[in-house]
């Protein structure tokens, strides 16, 4: 068993969307490998940087994302592991990037209690807006004359 700390620049953006991992942005990762009978099992932890933008004012974020990975390297070509040992080396990248992929926000946000963008204006909120009559859709403004009460169904007997 080994385990090692290591600081990997992150060669390509990581991620698509609102929020993903620079190019260029180092990831650190805490690893242990240990030997197994089928192959090697890397399991640990990733740090990475985000940057990006908040899915509802769309202003610039940047955050800090951990994830955790455990991962067998079989030492035989199998199609029932994803991944395998080649020349007694264990590739993390691709165990890694889909970690992190998997654990991206979706929807991100510059903070859980933010308002958006006013719908009128398009400017940041900053107070929750007062509830407001919808518009009446002009093509319907004629049924608006009507009163419920005065048309009452007909019997079946009339």
């Amino acid at each position: 068993m080994r385990e090692l700390e290591l600081d990997l620049p992150v060669a390509e953006h990581i991620g698509e969307g609102l929020i993903a991992v620079p190019e260029g942005s180092t990831a650190h990762v805490d690893v242990r490998l240990e030997s197994l009978h089928d192959g090697i099992l890397a399991s640990g932890d990733a740090r990475v940087e985000l940057a990006g933008e908040c899915s509802r004012c769309l202003e610039p974020i940047t955050d800090e994302l951990e994830v955790d990975f455990a991962e067998l390297f079989a030492y035989a070509r199998d199609e029932a592991y994803e991944y395998v040992v080649e020349a007694d080396h264990v590739d993390l990248e691709p165990a890694v990037r889909d970690a992190v992929v998997l654990a991206l926000p979706f929807q991100p946000v510059c903070r859980p209690d933010c308002l958006g963008l006013d719908p009128a204006t398009g400017e940041k909120l900053q107070q929750p807006l007062p509830d407001r009559a919808e518009p009446t859709d002009p093509r319907w403004a004629a049924l608006t004359q009507f009163d419920a009460s005065d048309s009452a169904p007909a019997s079946p007997t009339e």
